[in-house]
């Protein structure tokens, strides 16, 4: 009997736990009494009164929410016209970088000669770029008789671009850093902030990088489109070829 009497309360207290629990119906008063003593409440949440009707006009001892709004109001117009401004300005940006890369890629396709086209690459890029300072650099190699008499051309020992750039990485943007000499030979105490773009020639070709230099800091970053820069490095590469007859 007692063993039956267990059972069937076990029974009934797990049908219980199955019900549903019935929450408490809040009342208007309820809220009002909790505002009242969270005085924080809105200011911590504002996104509460998204939805809400707001009385048109304070009364007595009721707060005007609509002055709330309105301020609430203003801050997101203010914020949204301060990204609107930063979208335009990165826009504006991007349009004179890739009017400049085009610009640069013209001037390489100009060149009468290699020592030409390595002068355009240290000179003028420089210019066109707007940066401080842009190095080719090639590391020795035994097909390098005829770079070795090329002016302008920083000679690396092998090796030393994979201890740069980053063993199988083709660019690296850095925000701010000291110059490397082997990289930018006596302008590397000008530069604060460098882009480095891996050469491929040929596989019987010395490996070879462009290096863009710039006193100020923060003008590369590693959250930068190098789509740009890539396409510059491209066609630099098809000119060498060009011009020591090596094939594409």
């Amino acid at each position: 009997m007692t063993q039956k009497t267990e059972d069937a309360a076990g029974k009934t207290a797990a049908r219980a736990a199955e019900r549903p629990v019935r929450r408490a119906r809040i009342a208007a008063a309820d809220v009002a009494e909790y505002l009242r003593q969270h005085p924080d409440f809105l200011a911590e949440h504002p996104e509460a009164l998204d939805g809400q009707r707001l009385p048109e006009k304070a009364a007595g001892g009721v707060v005007d929410l609509q002055q709330f709004m309105l301020e609430r109001l203003r801050r997101d117009v203010t914020r949204l016209r301060t990204e609107q401004d930063d979208l335009l300005a990165n826009s504006r940006d991007n349009l004179s970088t890739q009017a400049r890369v085009h610009d640069a890629v013209l001037a390489l396709l100009e060149a009468q000669s290699l020592a030409g086209l390595v002068e355009i690459v240290t000179t003028d890029l420089a210019i066109i770029l707007d940066v401080d300072v842009v190095t080719l650099c090639l590391e020795r190699n035994s097909a390098l008789a005829l770079q070795s008499r090329v002016a302008g051309v920083q000679l690396l020992d092998p090796g030393v671009i994979d201890q740069v750039i980053g063993s199988g990485r083709d660019v690296l943007l850095r925000d701010e850093v000291e110059g490397d000499a082997r990289v930018f030979g006596g302008a590397a105490g000008l530069v604060r902030s460098d882009a480095l773009l891996r050469l491929h020639f040929d596989e019987a070709a010395p490996l070879g990088l462009i290096a863009f230099g710039t006193r100020h800091p923060g003008y590369f970053d590693s959250g930068q489109g190098t789509e740009l820069l890539g396409f510059l490095a491209r066609i630099l590469e098809h000119c060498v070829r060009s011009w020591l007859n090596w094939p594409d």
